[in-house]
């Protein structure tokens, strides 16, 4: 752990950087503009629907095609902030021994800030959507394994319920349960080539997601217990 501090005290303005481009890159809300140039900026997606500027309600509230090219810029503009801090992380950890253990850490610090900026984007006033398109980004390019079984989550619940919302906190609430599993188990137990901070920090942070996203859905929890979420049927 005293190599992480000292990592940290060294880099501290490369890790700056990271950190604010992934949440700039998370600020640039897609629901929104893709709601404003839809309806020629008549109307706001947060003042229509459920009022969340996400996939789920640009899909009931707008359209299947302005909701597609929201899911997909939402999981690119991710994927572009987790690259990023990947190359920076490389970059502060040269040719260390624990350089890949290093660059994961990084991916899963930039994805968290860029769902920050998703969900509190500094050019909407700090209101945006709640993360789950941009944590998937996020996973993808952090570690292909959980993404595959996170994925595998949502849809199997997706499937069952027809329920985004649900489908979404379950998925949210395994991904540290899995993360840990697979950096604990496979890549600290099983290769032994990284250091015990590797597997304690990659589930920290995964934790620090799901429940990010876990609080975001609140209100989902409420009308899930009252019976009152609304289905994605085939019709939408």
């Amino acid at each position: 752990m005293d190599s992480v501090l000292r990592f940290v005290s060294m880099n501290w303005y490369l890790l700056l950087i990271s950190f604010v481009a992934a949440y700039l890159l998370g600020s640039i809300n897609t629901a929104i503009m893709v709601t404003r140039i839809v309806t020629k900026g008549k109307k706001d997606i947060r003042d229509m629907g459920s009022g969340n500027a996400g996939f789920t309600n640009v899909l009931r509230s707008v359209g299947k095609v302005p909701a597609i090219f929201t899911i997909v810029c939402d999981a690119l503009k991710s994927i572009l902030a987790v690259a990023i801090g990947g190359i920076l992380f490389a970059y502060m950890a040269g040719h260390s021994d624990n350089a890949p253990a290093v660059i994961m850490i990084g991916k899963y610090l930039s994805g968290f800030f860029c769902i920050l900026g998703h969900s509190y984007p500094v050019f909407f006033r700090f209101k945006g959507g709640k993360g789950i398109v941009s944590a998937a980004g996020m996973m993808l390019v952090a570690d292909w394994r959980v993404f595959l079984l996170v994925l595998a989550t949502f849809l199997v619940i997706f499937i069952c319920s027809k329920i985004i919302s649900l489908a979404s906190i379950i998925a949210a609430i395994m991904f540290p349960v899995y993360t840990f599993v697979l950096t604990f188990v496979f890549d600290y137990m099983l290769s032994g080539g990284y250091q015990p901070w590797y597997f304690i920090l990659c589930t920290v942070a995964a934790l620090g997601i799901c429940v990010f996203v876990v609080i975001k859905h609140s209100a989902n929890i409420g009308r899930l217990l009252r019976g009152e979420e609304k289905k994605i049927t085939a019709k939408k």
